[in-house]
């Protein structure tokens, strides 16, 4: 059976190239276009260190104010030690390869860039985690908003300046030219 595979970096935005897996080589990265989360949710989970060793799978994703891919909560079950627990992976640790049978159907796993050891180092999803990581975005976006705003303020003030030295500047060379003219008469 033919299948074509593709991989998709979600992170801030940017799609990435092929994946190797092992010895297999994959074909160039060619986007799928549109992603459904529905259809993200539940995919598997492996490491791309053991591409069949199943670590859990998609238990939910989280996005920023932008919308934009942020982390992955993954349910780990009892695989790896890891002892039935839902972890975070943020986005740059995890790649999505999306796999398209001749058949039609599309199946989705998510490949992550880390160790069996490293995975339990990773940062439990909890009501507290989830409280600390929605304060520290809200106040991140604030001051990105903050920091715009007065990006906008400044950029503003400085071409009413700079508008303002123009229109002297016109001025003076007009009076300049008038003056320069009735000194020939």
């Amino acid at each position: 059976m033919s299948c074509k595979k593709h991989t998709l970096t979600l992170a801030i935005a940017a799609l990435a190239g092929g994946l190797t897996l092992g010895a297999q080589a994959q074909p160039a990265y060619e986007p799928q276009g549109l992603y459904s989360a529905e259809d993200i949710l539940d995919a598997d989970v492996y490491l791309t260190s053991d591409p069949e060793e199943r670590v859990g799978e998609v238990e939910d994703i989280l996005f920023d104010e932008a919308m934009q891919v942020t982390a992955l909560v993954i349910e780990s079950g009892s695989v790896l030690g890891l002892g039935g627990r839902d972890f975070i992976v943020e986005s740059g640790q995890f790649t999505l390869m999306t796999h398209f049978d001749d058949d039609g159907d599309t199946e989705h796993r998510v490949m992550l860039e880390a160790s069996a050891e490293e995975l339990e180092g990773y940062p439990v999803y909890s009501d507290d985690w989830w409280e600390r990581a929605r304060e520290r975005s809200r106040e991140a976006w604030l001051q990105t908003q903050e920091g715009a705003e007065s990006a906008w303020q400044t950029t503003q003030e400085g071409a009413e300046r700079a508008w303002e030295t123009t229109r002297e500047n016109a001025q003076r060379a007009w009076e300049a030219a008038r003056d320069a003219v009735g000194a020939d008469d």
